[in-house]
């Protein structure tokens, strides 16, 4: 259910978690009971014990001794059981609990993307995208790989049209299931981000080859033979005595040089899913739940194989899990060799899993990839679901901007600026001046990185944004580079190449600039800018140009409708300088350098 105010959605978080605090600390208890439950009886046993030793032996004693040990067993079981339970709760408090942070201070407990991180990117590096404080950083709910891998991908490029509308849908289906996603994410918290990977890895290119030792028909029926043989011969040596102990010692030496032997196969096999068994049941419960919902949105849809066995994925995975759960008994070093000599446990293990393999559907890998899938459109249901004054944006295929109350999505709602800002029906180069610190930066960013939400499909900062598919371009930190030898000015030229090389591929391109070529001088710097505008007019290249130059402002009387000039400016009160940090028709006329030297001691 979505809740109509950030408040509201704060007192949800933290009802939640005051419930779930509440969970743990009842699951705490009972552990602490079962705990000393298990102390008691472990005294019980020994004055048990020692009664035997005192009084002599009684055949009802046994039973005594018996009705304690039983009970442990059942205590042990119950401990590891509510022991599940309780990590679990913790797991989907730290989710409330991030959500809450979230909320309050904007953090963000889930990875912030700096591998994704690019100088050269057409505009992620300028625009915030990924790295610490990033928009990346403020969605991603990723714990995999692939996960943060397809939340990067959709952030770095503009999906086609009719991709991001099929995205929204299966958004906002999504933001409707919350709750089910806040477990869906609790249950991958403790989850590796290579874990997945590794696992499909496994599943895909390994662990055919690794099987194949499993495959020899005498070897397979041996190990189903060899329980019965083992008691058997035990029977035997029980009733009849003699040789018969012989016989049991030398198939019980041959059953372990049989696994000793093996090793070399088992290992790997086993190795390669070593405690693995816990993730997989989480896995499993997952992709179930993902199962269980009959999903309307194509998008969605689309994530599950329309011929897809009758038995379904989770249940492959579960069978997965519990093969896994059965190999972990060689753990126990006790346990492991009595197993192997009666069982020839490792080996039959090994079997499972190549039954398990070779019967296994073949959309086990779609549906662990299913996982990650899911979890990126979370990410994003939820920026939908916190954000409920932000809107989702309309796409038109002719060209158009229409933005209405649009705000930079990472500054805080008590501090953002929104603005207006709307395209005539063809490419013009907006020119924006104004004052250091007035807003011209910040409302270039706004503009390219609500673009970029759009484009992956996701709401936007905004009351209205309607606009068609656009090309962003961005020049706004342009930085040298020792490493490479570039200076400053050559690093802008390297920009500008890359700018103009792109916009004459792309028909509807959206150039973002801020204050061009600062490495040169400023007659350069004026005539680069003049015949950088001139070129994005000749190219019907859409462009929004931030620039301290006042002279360039002068190009709208020349070119009419194809240049447009815009300002932010300051209003001075007795040498004191305020900002509104409003978009203004018309090129600046108040600046503030002169101020801002004056106040660190410099007079003009």
């Amino acid at each position: 259910m979505m809740l109509n105010s950030k408040e509201a959605i704060l007192i949800a978080y933290q009802n939640k978690i005051q419930k779930q605090q509440s969970n743990i600390d009842s699951l705490a208890a009972q552990l602490n009971k079962i705990s000393l439950s298990r102390l008691g009886l472990f005294v019980a046993e020994i004055l048990l014990v020692a009664m035997i030793i005192s009084w002599g032996f009684h055949w009802f004693y046994i039973i005594l001794l018996l009705l304690p040990l039983v009970y442990f067993l059942m205590l042990v079981k119950k401990q590891g059981r509510v022991q599940n339970e309780l990590d679990y709760a913790r797991q989907l408090m730290w989710v409330y609990q991030n959500e809450e942070d979230h909320l309050l201070t904007r953090r963000n407990g889930y990875d912030h993307g700096e591998q994704f991180e690019s100088e050269s990117h057409p505009y992620t590096s300028d625009l915030d995208i990924f790295g610490h404080l990033s928009l990346y950083a403020y969605v991603n709910r990723c714990k995999t790989v692939k996960g943060m891998s397809l939340l990067a991908g959709h952030l770095d490029q503009a999906l086609p049209a009719e991709t991001i509308l099929k995205r929204q849908e299966a958004i906002k289906e999504l933001s409707d299931h919350m709750e089910d996603s806040f477990h869906f994410r609790a249950r991958l918290q403790n989850h590796q981000p290579a874990q997945l990977t590794a696992i499909e890895q496994k599943l895909a290119k390994e662990l055919p080859l690794q099987l194949k030792f499993t495959r020899s028909t005498s070897l397979r029926t041996y190990v189903k033979v060899v329980p019965f043989l083992m008691f058997a011969i035990l029977l035997a040596g029980i009733l009849m005595g003699g040789m018969v102990w012989n016989i049991f010692g030398l198939v019980a030496l041959f059953n372990a040089a049989l696994i000793f032997f093996n090793l070399k196969h088992i290992n790997p096999v086993y190795y390669g899913f070593s405690g693995s068994a816990e993730l997989l049941k989480a896995y499993s419960g997952i992709i179930e739940w993902t199962e269980k919902i009959i999903w309307k949105s194509a998008y969605i849809k689309a994530f599950f194989s329309t011929d897809e066995a009758s038995v379904p994925v989770s249940k492959e995975i579960k069978d997965l899990a519990s093969i896994i759960q059965s190999y972990d008994a060689r753990l126990n070093m006790i346990v492991a060799i009595f197993l192997n000599i009666f069982f020839l446990w490792d080996l039959k293990c090994a079997i499972r899993l190549d039954n398990w393999y070779k019967g296994s559907s073949d959309h086990i890998l779609k549906g662990l990839d299913r996982i990650s899938q899911f979890e990126e459109l979370i990410s994003l249901a939820t920026l939908t679901y916190n954000e409920p004054e932000w809107n989702f944006p309309a796409l038109s295929t002719a060209f158009k901007l229409e933005a209405v109350q649009i705000g930079h999505p990472l500054i805080e709602a008590g501090k953002r600026i929104v603005n207006d800002y709307t395209l005539t029906g063809q490419p013009t180069v907006d020119i924006v001046t104004g004052s250091n610190m007035a807003g011209k930066s910040t409302f270039l960013r706004t503009m390219g990185i609500n673009m970029v939400l759009a484009f992956a499909g996701a709401p936007v900062c905004a009351k209205v944004l309607n606009l068609s598919i656009f090309k962003v371009l961005s020049y706004m930190r342009i930085k040298d580079s020792l490493n490479d030898q570039t200076s400053t000015f050559k690093a802008e030229l390297n920009r500008l190449k890359m700018i103009l090389e792109e916009s004459k591929l792309s028909a509807n391109t959206f150039v973002l600039i801020d204050e061009m070529l600062r490495g040169t001088n400023s007659k350069d710097k004026f005539l680069g800018s003049k015949v950088f505008i001139e070129r994005m007019i000749e190219q019907q290249t859409q462009a929004l140009f931030a620039t301290h130059d006042l002279a360039l402002s002068e190009m709208e009387a020349r070119f009419g409708g194809l240049v447009r000039n815009y300002h932010f400016d300051i209003q001075i009160t007795e040498s004191e300088m305020h900002f509104d940090y409003k978009l203004k028709h018309g090129a600046c006329k108040t600046f503030n350098a002169a101020i801002l030297l004056k106040q660190i001691g410099l007079n003009t």
